[in-house]
């Protein structure tokens, strides 16, 4: 066989998008469990195909230790670039991964618009990011502030808002969270679903500052998205134990377009509709064993909910959504408490960890069947002569340079 020699600068161009393959890597957001040396992004090789699969590639340190990493994007932006926080320190980094074997830091920032401490990001349409943050930035929280610039768990902070920013962090508009009708007042924005088609955005309110036991946090609020105007607040219902309502989390649109799913940190699922009318409606509709339950996906006509104290991952068909049911799980083991998870572009695959609960500290993929539901693990991800799946993330040596054990929040496949 003739043998074809490449240009080189053909060559170079195929290798550079290669690079690019969708779910090819893992973006995995971490810290050092001992607060000590300099939290990381980690790219770690999730290509089937590969000699390598599971390997960490490259780490990125960003400078700054102890400041919880915790929330990313739910999935890799189109531009490649990836929005994280260091929750306990309200700093936001952008990372440039379009060569994800060479991460880079394209920007960090902190408070903006007068609000503190950013949870959660979410691509619009036109690129822009509209981003909840928990608290206002007054002096009380100044004050608050420990090592790092890291929050003082129990001290005091006051409702935060909602900001829309491109993603270097430049302020469009913004909007207060506060709403005088609700006596307790506290409302500390946590996650937000914009819903473009009735002008919309849903957000959910429990205060990450685990510390704070009198915010219960049951309240969902509903927004103009266009201008950010807060138009009202409904408290969710509680269900049969009598508080699967508090700590709201994540709000998913369903496939109609217009209703809503919300889970709560207490292990309930609530259906919300009419967002778009003067009197929105939550019902109960199901829960899952335990609390603390974890960051769902809604894919499909399926939700895939982390169950922690079950140890599992479990799949719901909600084609009726009022009725949904449980068609598939995956056990992890005793000592997994399984929280985050985020699906490949395929919606073949997810990304699972324990988003440093649990004692296991391994991060795991799991195989999804969208035709039935079925999930699976893949027993082939797993570290080199281990004799169990997962990737190990305790006790071991960094590319960069640190050796202990990671504490993993945020982790996206790459496009």
């Amino acid at each position: 066989m003739r043998r074809i020699l490449l240009p080189a600068f053909l060559a170079a161009s195929m290798a550079c998008q290669r690079d690019a393959s969708p779910g090819e890597y893992l973006f995995l957001w971490a810290g050092d469990s001992a607060r000590q040396a300099s939290d990381f992004l980690a790219v770690i090789d999730a290509d089937p195909a590969s000699a390598r699969y599971g390997a960490v590639l490259t780490t990125l340190p960003t400078g700054m230790a102890g400041t919880h990493p915790h929330h990313t994007e739910a999935e890799m932006p189109a531009d490649g670039h990836l929005l994280a926080n260091g929750f306990g320190a309200g700093r936001t980094w952008l990372f440039d991964l379009t060569k994800p074997r060479q991460p880079a830091i394209l920007a960090s920032f902190g408070d903006l618009a007068g609000f503190s401490h950013p949870h959660t990001y979410t691509r619009l349409a036109d690129g822009n990011v509209l981003a909840t943050f928990q608290y206002k930035a007054d002096t009380a929280s100044a004050e608050a502030a420990g090592e790092h610039g890291a929050m003082a768990m129990g001290g005091p902070h006051s409702t935060g808002g909602l900001v829309e920013m491109d993603e270097r962090g430049n302020v469009i508009r913004s909007g207060s969270a506060v709403d005088t009708t609700i006596p307790d007042r506290w409302i500390f924005p946590y996650s937000v679903l914009a819903i473009p088609s009735i002008d919309r955005a849903v957000s959910t309110t429990t205060d990450m500052d685990h510390a704070d036991t009198t915010a219960t946090s049951e309240w969902v609020q509903f927004w103009r998205l266009s201008d950010l105007t807060l138009l009202r607040s409904i408290a969710l219902p509680p269900g049969p134990r009598g508080d699967e309502q508090r700590f709201t989390g994540e709000p998913r649109l369903l496939p109609d377009g217009q209703d809503v799913y919300i889970h709560t940190f207490n292990c309930g699922l609530y259906l919300v509709r009419g967002a778009d009318t003067p009197t929105p409606s939550a019902a109960f509709v199901r829960s899952f064993q335990g609390t603390e339950c974890g960051v769902p996906i809604l894919t499909g006509h399926y939700w895939l909910q982390p169950v922690p104290d079950a140890h599992a991952l479990v799949a719901l068909d909600i084609a009726d959504p009022e009725h949904p049911r449980e068609v598939s799980s995956v056990s992890l083991g005793d000592d997994e408490a399984p929280h985050w998870i985020a699906i490949d572009r395929t919606g073949r695959r997810l990304v699972l960890n324990s988003g440093g609960a649990g004692t296991g500290r391994r991060l795991f993929i799991i195989d999804f069947d969208p035709a039935t539901g079925r999930l699976s693990v893949d027993e082939r991800f797993r570290d080199t002569g281990s004799t169990q799946p997962g990737v190990s993330l305790k006790a071991r040596t960094w590319p960069h340079g640190f050796t202990g054990t990671a504490i993993p929040h945020g982790t996206v496949f790459s496009r």
